[in-house]
């Protein structure tokens, strides 16, 4: 699962973290692999700006879950501590950390620029900041060492929601997750450039590909539209460029929406999974059989930690049943 940490108008962001990290052990005992946390920074309803130091909270609330980055956006921060960072977080939990890598800012361009100290905003060296990084990890970086690092480096994921990451991952021979939640009309073309690219150059021996969608479930139709009403209007308001805090349920159903604002929230939405288990159980059902990924990561994007938690006990249920 991959948890945004949102931040409702009804919690404070130290709310929002401590309900996150009691989510882990929940979803731990429920069955699920892995749990990934995401940077973004500048933004009010969502609280996860450092990845690193809530993956270390995260891992220390739990024992056999996998902890990661969906993920750290390496054009905001030098390669050396990255590798730091999650060399340190491997080494206190080996074999439980992956680094999931981005190559967009995961913010507006001002914030991008207050990040990085620098008018150069674009991406065109992250292939090479994530040979940098990659070299750091593994310890082959020459006169340079990442401490600690070296023997058991973290799982690296590339991350993507278009063709590039998908086509450098299968060149590199990394495992790829694509963000199918927020970009589901380029998802099929991305995994099928990453199979068709793919090169055994590293660990991998075939293609490993992650599918992450949004996925809202409840116990009926009804309470799943109602508690994903509020995800539409902080979708509108982000897209409008301001952001804010999570409104609650009430607050983005008695919003005034306008024609053109219900159709721009449809069009965003239309690839999420929402309603009650045999519902979501189709859904889900279709997008794998559909794009057939190795794994498939959810993303209840719901502020309230209850409705959060009874989403990903009935995916928990669709699953055990088969």
């Amino acid at each position: 699962m991959l948890d945004l940490v949102p931040v409702s108008t009804e919690m404070t962001p130290g709310a929002a973290l401590r309900a996150t990290v009691e989510m882990a052990p929940v979803v731990e005992k429920l069955g699920y692999h892995r749990m990934w946390v995401a940077e973004h920074h500048s933004m009010p309803g969502i609280a996860s700006s450092s990845p690193a130091v809530l993956i270390a909270h995260l891992a220390e609330a739990t024992s056999t879950l996998r902890l990661g980055s969906g993920g750290v956006m390496l054009p905001n921060h030098a390669p050396l501590i990255i590798a730091e960072q999650f060399g340190t977080l491997e080494a206190l939990h080996p074999g439980r950390i992956d680094l999931g890598i981005g190559r967009a800012p995961g913010t507006d361009q001002a914030t991008a620029y207050a990040l990085r100290r620098t008018p150069d905003l674009s991406a065109d060296a992250f292939p090479e900041d994530l040979a940098q990084l990659r070299a750091f990890l593994d310890g082959s970086y020459p006169r340079i060492r990442a401490v600690p690092a070296g023997d058991n480096p973290p799982s690296i994921w590339l991350l993507g929601s278009s063709g590039y990451s998908a086509q450098l991952a299968g060149m590199l021979g990394l495992p790829f997750a694509f963000a199918h939640h927020f970009s589901a009309r380029f998802t099929d073309p991305a995994l099928e450039l990453y199979r068709s690219t793919f090169e055994p150059v590293g660990a991998l021996s075939r293609p490993y590909a992650m599918v992450t969608a949004a996925v809202l479930a409840a116990d009926t139709d009804e309470e799943a539209a109602r508690l994903a009403a509020p995800h539409g209007l902080s979708m509108l308001r982000l897209r409008a460029g301001s952001p804010g805090l999570v409104p609650t349920p009430e607050e983005a159903l008695a919003y005034p929406y306008s024609p053109q604002e219900r159709e721009t929230i449809e069009t965003m939405t239309d690839a999420h999974v929402v309603g009650g288990p045999d519902t979501v159980r189709k859904g889900l059902r279709e997008l794998l059989e559909r794009t057939r990924p190795e794994e498939l990561m959810v993303s209840t994007n719901v502020a309230d930690p209850a409705a959060r938690r009874r989403s990903y006990e009935i995916v928990a249920d669709i699953f055990n049943d088969g």
